[in-house]
């Protein structure tokens, strides 16, 4: 009893010293970054600058609701005693809703209305967190489903509402986009940090179990809701899509282009590998009983500080796909790294949760170097299909890899799983290789060329991932 006591405290010790050291670290390249940035200017625009608040009052307490919900999902399955092969089941359910839902929802926002959508999804994602309350595996399986429909509107429909609004009801210039999503990103990674402090809070300090979170998010989903339904104006997309030519003119698109195809394949293999360790992260950390929401904060500062070390890379003329190459290849050194420390013979907590933070920086560089490259390199007429179609691969490999090697017959699954993402990795590495020698267009040398180019106008750096 008091190893054990020793060993969760040294765990603890060490998890309020990295998010410590991390977080000083963090601010200081987030401060080296923000000197760097070239931002176009607004001025003192008073009409901008309040509707850009008004929205951020909205879509920033919508992702914090949703971020309540990451740090304790596996732990709270497994309190209802269900087994890692039903919980990876639940989570197969929830990325395959994502998918299905998420090639839908755009199209749907346009045609019904995105501010009707965007008022969808807080009543669908307070249902799924209340479904939560239940211990009945068939009443979670429905809540994981609702969940995935909910977040796939909330990746969508919010931004294409603000868009809208931004250029035809408000006539602001298209410059100005990026500026917003670029505030709402880094503003969305600090409050997924203090997101996991909260839940580590009402969860384990207060001794309210790991449900807690849950019913936290309701509260501000009620309050994103009502917003929304007051002083949101009602728009909808300007000509309808016709999908099915949409989806045969972006595969041709992925088949006939090598390089689109290599940015596909090098986006299906590296994300299948972030989504199985979402679901893996838990049990590999669970035997030191570490703070869950604290571990997350740690995840989530690391991916702060890997988008700020991007951005100062760029800034002095780093070639993206240089930095593309790099980090895959510290992806795979983290991975093999999780090889050895998860072996069931000799376990290493340390080295399992080092290896993690790694793998997070590495994530946190690779969503705005990948979404620079998208833009780049994948046409904008087609690049909502070609989009759905790289999520299909993605999401086959990771629900796959979970459901077969959860499998009774197979021993030590979360040990296989990493020697499996190490495989795809290393494809990943061949892939990103091909690509970086692959000759660029006209259009691409001259992005080059000009270093930070293009502001990123996604805002899904992070919210995508958990």
């Amino acid at each position: 009893m008091s190893v054990q006591a020793s060993t969760d405290s040294s765990m603890q010790a060490l998890t309020y010293s990295i998010f410590i050291s991390l977080s000083v670290l963090c601010l200081i390249f987030q401060y080296w970054a923000h000197r760097t940035r070239s931002n176009v200017t607004v001025g003192n625009n008073p009409q901008f600058i309040k509707f850009q608040r008004g929205y951020f009052a909205v879509y920033l307490v919508a992702m914090f609701a949703d971020w309540l919900q990451g740090p304790y999902l596996y732990k709270l399955y497994s309190y209802y005693g269900f087994q890692e092969q039903q919980i990876a089941v639940l989570y197969v359910f929830g990325f395959a809703s994502s998918v299905i839902f998420g090639a839908w929802t755009p199209i749907a926002a346009g045609q019904f209305g995105r501010k009707k959508l965007c008022i969808f999804f807080t009543v669908a994602y307070s249902v799924s967190c209340l479904l939560k309350l239940s211990s009945s595996y068939g009443i979670l399986l429905v809540g994981r489903l609702v969940g995935g429909l909910a977040t796939s509107v909330l990746f969508t429909a919010f931004e294409a509402w603000y868009i809208h609004e931004h250029l035809e009801t408000h006539d602001f210039p298209k410059e100005w986009i990026p500026i917003t999503f670029q505030k709402a990103s880094m503003w969305n990674g600090f409050l997924a940090v203090f997101a996991g402090i909260t839940t580590n809070i009402f969860s384990e300090w207060m001794g309210l179990g790991p449900v807690a979170p849950y019913m936290m998010a309701v509260p501000f989903l009620i309050f994103v809701g009502v917003i929304i339904s007051t002083h949101w104006n009602e728009n909808y997309a300007a000509h309808s899509i016709k999908f099915g030519s949409l989806c045969y003119e972006g595969l041709r698109d992925i088949v006939t282009n090598p390089r689109i195809f290599l940015i596909g394949s090098i986006e299906a293999l590296f994300e299948s590998v972030v989504y199985i360790i979402i679901f893996l992260w838990t049990p590999v950390l669970e035997p030191g009983h570490p703070s869950l929401g604290l571990v997350f904060s740690c995840f989530m500062v690391c991916i702060l500080l890997g988008q700020a070390v991007f951005q100062v890379a760029v800034s002095r003329r780093v070639a993206v796909t240089q930095i593309l190459l790099a980090i895959v290849g510290m992806a795979l050194v983290a991975v093999l790294s999780l090889v050895y420390s998860t072996h069931p013979r000799y376990r290493h907590l340390n080295l399992s949760l080092s290896s993690l933070l790694l793998f997070q920086f590495c994530v946190g560089v690779y969503f705005p170097a990948m979404s620079i490259l998208r833009l780049r390199v994948i046409p904008e007429v087609h690049r909502y299909a070609i989009m759905n179609w790289f999520r299909l691969p993605l999401n086959l490999i990771s629900c796959t890899v979970l459901m077969m090697l959860h499998e009774v017959d197979y021993l030590h699954g979360n040990h296989l799983i990493f020697v499996v993402c190490a495989g795809l990795l290393g494809l990943m590495l061949v892939a990103t290789y091909r690509f970086v020698r692959h000759p660029l267009t006209p259009s691409e040398i001259e992005d080059e060329e000009g270093g930070e180019g293009s502001l990123i106008m996604e805002a899904d750096h992070i919210h995508n991932i958990f």
